[in-house]
């Protein structure tokens, strides 16, 4: 089987499933668009605020984000306004002597403690955007409730950006993602840190790598719950995975089954996911999805739907 051409990410039936890039900036992006990317689903912009002790201007900020805009003409980037804080401090936003950081002031909530670096930075996005010929979306990590996601679209507006939307990294989002949905656009699922917090694991501690896995039926009940929530009341507002969950070709059929809309992944992971899901029809994938559910255990919810995926082996997968 050749690679599908540029755009086909389908599935076996044509269900269209778009598989977008985790980049980190302009020279990220470019490499994305060459490996078929269909656009960006998780712009980490604290890349642009990295080694520095101040903010950098709103000036600054922009020419990075246009940067990534114009890999994607006329593409979907959807950026994470900064996710500072836990294994990302910034001296300028953060506090390296909160006894529990992960728990701590981190992604949105360090408008909490210092207000108005976020303002600044979705006045940089805007500008970039006008500038550029980008789809841009704009959502906000470690969102907890459908106040701070009501608060965010409203600082979304004021500057000018019109598609707001949330991180579902926190298990209260999950739980509550009607409430959520109907003050934003859109959802993204990071699965690293949604499982990090539904399983109480740090993720940076080897010995609870076995309770880290997105595979955990726990997490993928908070996947269901969410894509569930989005489609209350007619909705159908988009969920997308950005975190690593998405570039694991049998867990990315999973997502899909559970009504997942878009994939994100590290770019050279998208050959081997398209070619997985080109073989299985939404119909099927929905069956695996119900398999995975069903199984009590991450281990065997990967092994039951691996051994449903013979595609899996044929590709070295």
């Amino acid at each position: 089987e050749h690679a599908p051409a540029p755009g086909a990410h389908r599935q076996a039936d044509g269900h269209l499933v778009p598989l977008l890039a985790n980049v980190g900036g302009a020279k990220d992006a470019v490499a994305a668009a060459g490996l078929n990317a269909q656009g960006v689903g998780l712009f980490r912009t604290e890349f642009c605020f990295l080694e520095r002790d101040t903010e950098p201007t709103v000036e600054e900020q922009a020419a990075a984000y246009q940067g990534v805009f114009d890999a994607f003409p006329g593409k979907k980037v959807v950026l994470r306004t900064l996710d500072a804080g836990a294994d990302k401090p910034l001296p300028f936003l953060t506090d390296a002597t909160e006894p529990n950081p992960a728990l701590g002031v981190r992604g949105y909530r360090t408008d909490f403690t210092t207000p108005g670096v976020l303002e600044r930075q979705l006045q940089a996005i805007a500008l970039a955007e006008k500038a550029s010929e980008a789809d841009v979306w704009v959502m906000a990590p470690m969102i907890s409730t459908a106040e701070e996601a009501a608060r965010f679209a409203s600082l979304c507006a004021a500057a000018g950006i019109k598609t707001p939307g949330v991180m579902v990294e926190v298990p209260s989002a999950a739980l509550t993602a009607e409430a959520i949905l109907r003050e934003v656009g859109f959802a993204s699922l990071g699965t690293n840190d949604l499982t990090q917090y539904a399983m109480a694991a740090d993720r940076q501690l080897g010995p609870l790598a076995a309770l880290n896995t997105p595979w955990q039926p726990a997490v993928l009940r908070l996947v269901g719950l969410t894509v569930e929530g989005s489609a209350a009341e007619g909705h159908n507002k988009p969920v997308g995975v950005c975190g690593e969950a998405a570039a694991d070709p049998a867990l990315a059929v999973v997502l899909t089954g559970l009504g997942v809309t878009t994939l994100s992944m590290t770019a050279r992971s998208i050959a081997a996911v398209a070619a997985v899901l080109k073989t299985v029809t939404l119909a099927e994938a929905r069956e695996l999805a119900k398999l995975a559910l069903s199984a009590p255990s991450a281990t065997e919810a990967r092994a039951w739907v691996r051994a449903k995926l013979p595609v899996l082996e044929d590709l070295g997968l």
